[in-house]
């Protein structure tokens, strides 16, 4: 007969718990890049983390790519039907801006979105996750399912077309994602 301690519902439990703590914020920041109804964000993070309980084993926890996979499957049922996505181009803007350099740039949401719209759909995933989510390369690799060295030629490529786009290829860059 089996001690408590090792009880595999209790050690199930555990390991959610710390999946949940560690990754809870990241994927609600996540959801809040598409998603600007608070209940609806809600409704879209309890839906992952229902997801990754039933798929949970403990010897071998889902990580944060995974979780942020299974958001964008929901956040892609959704993406239409959100109007407001000026939060998400003010992060991008930022981040290509570099506005704590004194390049006085700067441009509005509609110009922001025109860039992006040059990219590719795995072009702006990574700049979406790059500057929305603050996630690495490295990350970004595991959460796209390619190999680090592929998505750092995508993130370079996708980074230089949006600084083009918003006439920002003469400010320097001090920032290596």
């Amino acid at each position: 007969m089996k001690a408590s301690s090792e009880d595999p519902n209790s050690l199930r439990n555990e390991v959610f718990s710390r999946v949940f703590d560690e990754n809870w914020a990241a994927v609600r920041h996540h959801v809040e890049c598409v998603v600007d109804d608070d209940a609806e964000v809600t409704e879209i993070v309890s839906e992952v983390f229902f997801s990754a309980w039933s798929r949970l084993k403990p010897h071998r926890p889902l990580d944060r790519a995974w979780l942020l996979k299974f958001a964008d499957r929901s956040l892609r049922r959704r993406w239409n039907r959100v109007a407001d996505r000026r939060a998400v181009t003010a992060a991008v803007h930022a981040g290509l801006s570099n506005e704590d350099a004194e390049s006085g740039a700067s441009a509005d949401h509609a110009e922001v979105l025109r860039a992006l719209s040059g990219l590719s759909v795995r072009e702006r995933r990574i700049i979406m996750l790059t500057y929305w989510d603050g996630l690495a390369v490295g990350d970004i690799a595991g959460s796209m399912g390619v190999s680090r060295a592929c998505a750092d030629r995508i993130h370079r490529r996708a980074h230089e077309k949006l600084r083009r786009g918003l006439g920002l290829e003469g400010a320097t860059d001090a920032e290596d994602h």
